[in-house]
């Protein structure tokens, strides 16, 4: 009887570390024109990511070869977020969208696995469990 107490007393617990668990997060590589990377870092924020980076870069191909493929402009921003799985799918639909709607807006996407994260807190703000975050804060 006491063990049953025990055991119905866990599940709760067992329970919001399973729905905390199921939204695993990815990082999602994002690569666009420079010009269009303020955009695309918000566009992209609206899926409930907290943390982005983006790094500055020039794209390698020979300038002929560019100029063939309509690419004249190199500079290329790589937007670097965390994401939640639950949120990757539209994530990844929307911005397969704009990259074909938007004028000079190209770019591609895909995403890498995140194998673990040190600590709660963190953990909550990355998945944008802002509830937790402000609990942890208390």
């Amino acid at each position: 009887m006491e063990q049953d107490k025990r055991n119905k007393s866990k599940s709760p617990r067992a329970n919001a570390r399973a729905k905390i668990s199921m939204n695993r997060l990815k990082i999602l590589i994002t690569v666009v024109s420079r010009a269009k990377a303020d955009f695309y870092m918000d566009h992209i924020q609206s899926f409930g990511v907290n943390m982005q980076m983006v790094l500055f870069g020039q794209g390698t191909a020979p300038r002929e070869i560019a100029t063939a493929m309509g690419l004249a402009d190199s500079d290329r921003a790589v937007i670097i977020s965390i994401i939640g799985e639950n949120q990757l799918q539209a994530a990844l639909e929307s911005l397969a969208e704009k990259f074909n709607t938007i004028v000079g807006g190209k770019g591609i996407a895909y995403t890498i696995p995140m194998a673990s994260i040190i600590g709660k807190s963190i953990f909550n703000f990355l998945s944008d469990n802002r509830d937790a975050v402000r609990r942890n804060e208390k």
